[in-house]
């Protein structure tokens, strides 16, 4: 790959993860503190990425991947989110919010997909080279993080202002990005996208219990996502998005120890070690507080097991039991039911169940909160230790190391 092309790449995921960064763990905060939204709301509109998710891959799969140039699809995407987002810092209203934040996503949710694309296809060896690339959009989500975080706008409208202006940049970047010219000879069909090739993977039930504990585990994942920025603020705990970023670090070492986790502990017990430290990180943060700050770091650096541990395991899982022919399709079929189903639901009971514990005054028990996706957690890992029997070791290779978001 030519100097030039790596340097557009490696710039393109950086703008791509920014832009995301800056507003998506901190929304909920900014929801609670400025618009004066319900927990509901709240839920409502991280769901709303989720409803995004599942209307992507028809997007991608059947119109821009046939039709026109990947790059010209990511600017126009990208100018479009803007104009959404300037419409989201002039809202004041909660409730209308929801549907801002909906038709941002619609415009945003493709664009994860169109990165990698636009990476994949300017490479002779992506095992090789992608990691390298793709690894820029989590040192951008700690980036910006860190620039909310020292300047402690976490709260304020800014951060969908910083959001809009950087998608204005890689909008307006995304055109000078290598061409990369529509597959004129593809034909994805609805089955595929839904990933309805990869149903016969049921008939093996270790396979069927994955899948299930895949979608239950991301209700839980739903609380961290939308909860965690609020529950640490009101726990005391300063410069919060600074401190938050720890986890993304944290997931980029696990993730390098994935090879050798999976080679030393199998598929069944790497899995087991990520839904255990999701209950530990729930219980962490909902016993933490200013005065046990330390339990609240556990549970933050606790991300990386807990993310590379269960999510790229069973992926480099469903991988190696899909086999080449159906390869796509499985993966597709895990995406749409754990970021659209698992997350939706997850998103909209957060929202419940942060009602049900937010007392007359309006401050939060937030012990209350944060041990229900611990139960949930609990029970997804007795489901999985007692019914799941596959314990393969195979060492994955790095390109299967990069398959999902952050």
């Amino acid at each position: 790959m030519l100097t030039t092309t790596r340097v557009k790449l490696s710039a393109m995921m950086f703008l791509q993860f920014f832009v995301w960064g800056a507003w998506y763990g901190q929304m909920s905060k900014y929801l609670l503190t400025q618009l004066n939204a319900t927990g509901d709301q709240v839920g409502n509109a991280y769901a709303a990425f989720s409803l995004a998710m599942i209307i992507a891959p028809f997007f991608v799969g059947m119109i821009a991947d046939r039709y026109f140039a990947a790059q010209k699809v990511l600017g126009i995407l990208n100018l479009l989110g803007a104009g959404v987002l300037y419409l989201i810092t002039q809202n004041t209203d909660p409730g209308s919010f929801f549907y801002l934040i909906l038709a941002y996503c619609i415009t945003f949710a493709p664009t994860l997909a169109l990165t990698t694309s636009i990476a994949m296809q300017q490479m002779t060896s992506p095992e090789k080279e992608f990691p390298g690339i793709r690894v820029l959009g989590t040192v951008a989500w700690i980036v910006v993080t860190n620039i909310v975080g020292f300047y402690g706008f976490g709260d304020q409208v800014t951060i969908f202002q910083l959001s809009m202006y950087s998608a204005v940049a890689l909008g307006i970047f995304s055109f000078f990005l290598p061409d990369t010219p529509p597959k004129a000879t593809a034909s994805t069909s609805v089955s595929q996208i839904l990933g309805l090739d990869a149903f016969k993977l049921f008939k093996d039930r270790s396979f069927a219990i994955f899948f299930l504990s895949s979608v239950l585990i991301c209700i839980p994942l739903s609380f961290y996502y939308a909860m965690a920025n609020p529950s640490l603020t009101d726990g005391g705990m300063q410069n919060v998005e600074n401190k938050m970023s720890l986890g993304q670090a944290s997931e980029v070492i696990f993730m390098l120890l994935i090879p050798l986790a999976y080679s030393r502990l199998g598929v069944k017990k790497m899995l087991i070690v990520g839904l255990i430290a999701w209950i530990v990180r729930f219980i962490c943060f909902g016993y933490g507080d200013v005065s046990s700050e330390w339990l609240l770091f556990i549970a933050i650096l606790l991300h990386g097991v807990c993310y590379d541990f269960f999510f790229v395991t069973g992926q480099i899982y469903t991988d190696n039991k899909a086999g080449d022919k159906i390869k796509s399709s499985a993966q597709g079929l895990i995406t749409l039911a754990t970021y659209g189903l698992g997350m939706g639901i997850g998103s909209k009971l957060s929202g419940i169940v942060l009602d049900m514990y937010t007392r007359p005054d309006g401050t939060k028990d937030w012990l209350s909160v944060w041990l229900v996706p611990a139960g949930i957690a609990a029970a997804v890992l007795i489901i999985f230790v007692l019914l799941f029997t596959d314990n393969k070791k195979s060492v994955p290779t790095e390109g299967e190391l990069v398959t999902g978001p952050l």
